[in-house]
């Protein structure tokens, strides 16, 4: 039996997290988990990256990140989020969402819904 992807996500960051709960609701079957309460190195990744980005692994030991992790999650989901999650795979939309994910995430402090871990410096977030 098929084992369903993981999304691996910063639970101490409220941004991220009302993030992910959006998603659950668009791609369901995909198991969400806060990369401070998994095995990381047991689902092919590393601390390192996780805090750099939100990752989808997939049942081949497929591990997307960032951008691309949330064009795959959207094509897992219906309608115009799929239709979404295809036109974020092409080569120059591709690049525009690497640019806009990386700007979301160095700001994620500066969202709704953070929490005082955000604001703290990388080095000094939970976790880490």
């Amino acid at each position: 039996m098929p084992t369903p992807p993981v999304l691996i996500y910063d639970g101490d960051c409220g941004f991220c997290t009302r993030s992910v709960r959006f998603a659950e609701r668009l791609a369901a079957g995909v198991v969400p988990v806060p990369w401070q309460a998994t095995d990381l190195v047991a689902l092919g990744t590393s601390e390192e990256r996780a805090r750099r980005e939100v990752l989808l692994i997939e049942e081949e030991d497929i591990v997307y990140g960032g951008a691309r992790a949330v064009s795959a999650l959207l094509r897992r989901s219906r309608g115009t989020w799929r239709a979404a999650g295809y036109a974020m795979a092409l080569p120059g939309i591709r690049s525009a969402a690497s640019l806009a994910y990386r700007g979301i995430a160095a700001n994620r402090f500066r969202f709704p819904g953070v929490t005082p871990a955000c604001k703290l410096p990388r080095e000094q977030r939970p976790g880490g």
